[in-house]
Order: C-alpha cells, then structure tokens, then sequence
C-alpha cells in the first residue's frame, strides 16, 4: 500500500507528464485538529491533493497555497505546500453543513486564490472563479485561462480501512507542443477508468501498468509527502513579544497566564508572569533564545 507520496511519472512517446499522489498520514494528522464535518474533510482533503499535485510542478524553492473563501457556512479553507512537500491546511465554518454539501453549498459566493511564493523572486497570486462541479473542474479552468495547458485532474477522498484516504492524478501536455489532442485525449479516457480502491491502496508503479500498459511511461523516484506545521514555543514568545508590555500585562493580571492556540496542529502554548517577563527581558537585551 503506498502512504504519503507523490510520483511524477512521463509519457515518453506522447510528451504528457503526469503526477500520482497518495495521502493517508498528512490527511489524518490535518483533519485531526477540529471536528469537522464529512464534507468539508472531503474538500480540505481535496485541497490537499491538488495543492500537492501543483507544489510538484515548481521550478524553484518556494510554496503554493490554496485557499477557498466564500459567504457560505464556510467561510475559509487553506491548504499550504512547498517543494519539500511539507503542507499544512485548516477550516473555518459555522453553522451546519449538510451530508451532501457540495462545494457550492459550503462556499457560496465564493472564489479561489491560488498564491506562489518563491524563496528568491516575485510572489504570483491568482483569483480563480469558482465555476465548475467541483475542485477538479474548477481547476482545469484556471490551468485552460492561465497556463495555455491542456490539464486534467481526478481527485478522490474517502476510507480506507476505516481510516481517511485522499489520492490524485494529474496529466498535463508538454509545453514543448509536441504534445497531439488525440493522444491527451486517449490518456484521459484510460485514467477515467481509475477506481478509488485503486488510487488508495495500489503502488506507483501497478496503478500506473494497470492504467497505460500499452504506454511508454517514465516513472521517476518518489517524493514523500509529511504534516509539517511550522509552530514552536520559540515563534509563540516572539508573538507575544509583539502586543506590548501594556496589553501582556492586562492579560496576565486578567487570567494569570498568556496562550497562543495553533490552529494548523491545535497545540496550545502557555506562558505564565515569570516566563513572559523572560521573554521581555530577552527582547530588551537582544538576546532571542528561549530557555
């Protein structure tokens, strides 16, 4: 069973790349930090695939995040990635969402930003209507208008085993324009053929035979896909630092300790009077590390 990976893989007589991503781990560990409510794990954890699925198409160190925000009963969904394949991701919702809930119900007017950050260079931001069924659509549209590229994606969340499952495809003709419609056409009527038994729990390279065993297909090694948050206690002091002797203080004489809640991991970080007047005294003294 393959956990937490992506692959790039090449048609070679076609010029169509693809890309196959697997998650059970990341999903888990990303769903795991509010209750939220089956449809909206199915879109976070659609986010997280096609978000992974771009992150493999960087040319450069950096990070692309994904962020869904409407009017609905959801008002925020974000999904982050960097060329590592580090991600990240979290929802914001009131109210209740119904079982069948499209992402139409969950979003309402809404729109997609897709943002990339470089770690040398410009930061890219794109607005992207939601217009189409689902997240896949929707996205085929924004590679159609933005990148000129015939673009498929097929992104499948459920169970497996009882546990949350989230896998994906993509195939992209080759911006050398050797790539022919009939051949991109013929590629997707064979992934269309995809069960999601099969994008669970089947390795790289028997999908891939089972899909195109008539296709010359290049399979490159594999990239895994982790949870990474980003938090510390560290970048919680340095926050508090922030707010100022005057507002610290009037929450410490309110409560008798100042927290920071991670959202991302839903780890809780506290700091009582001695250990705020540390971190005060390190700032004043320049000295940043914390004991």
């Amino acid at each position: 069973m393959a956990h937490n990976v992506l692959n790039r893989y090449l048609f070679e007589d076609l010029s169509v790349r693809g890309e196959l991503v697997q998650l059970d781990d990341a999903f888990q560990q990303i769903i795991s930090s509010k209750e939220y409510p089956a449809p909206l794990k199915n879109l976070l954890g659609e986010l997280l695939v096609s978000t992974t699925l771009l992150t493999a198409t960087l040319k450069f160190e950096g990070s692309i995040t994904m962020q869904l925000q409407g009017d609905g009963p959801v008002s925020l969904a974000v999904i982050n990635g960097d060329n590592d394949q580090k991600v990240r991701g979290i929802a914001r919702w009131e109210g209740k969402i119904e079982s069948n809930a499209t992402i139409h119900d969950m979003m309402g007017k809404g729109y997609l930003v897709i943002t990339i950050e470089p770690k040398k260079g410009e930061r890219y931001q794109g607005i992207v209507a939601l217009e189409g069924n689902n997240l896949a659509e929707i996205l085929e549209g924004y590679f159609a208008n933005s990148e000129q590229l015939k673009t498929r994606l097929w992104i499948r969340t459920g169970e497996h085993e009882g546990k949350p499952q989230a896998a994906g495809m993509l195939i992209q003709v080759m911006p050398d324009g050797k790539g022919g419609e009939e051949d991109f056409e013929h590629l997707e009527q064979l992934t269309d053929t995809v069960k999601n038994d099969e994008l669970f729990t089947l390795q790289a390279n028997d999908l891939l035979y089972r899909l195109y065993n008539q296709e010359k297909v290049r399979l490159y090694q594999p990239q895994p896909v982790a949870f990474h948050c980003g938090c510390s206690r560290e970048k919680s002091g340095a926050a508090i630092v922030t707010l100022g002797h005057a507002e610290v203080d009037n929450i410490l004489d309110e409560i008798g300790s100042v927290s920071l809640h991670c959202d991302y991991c839903g780890t809780t970080y506290s700091f009582d009077q001695t250990q705020v007047a540390e971190l005060f005294n390190q700032t004043n003294s320049g000295d940043n590390t914390l004991h």
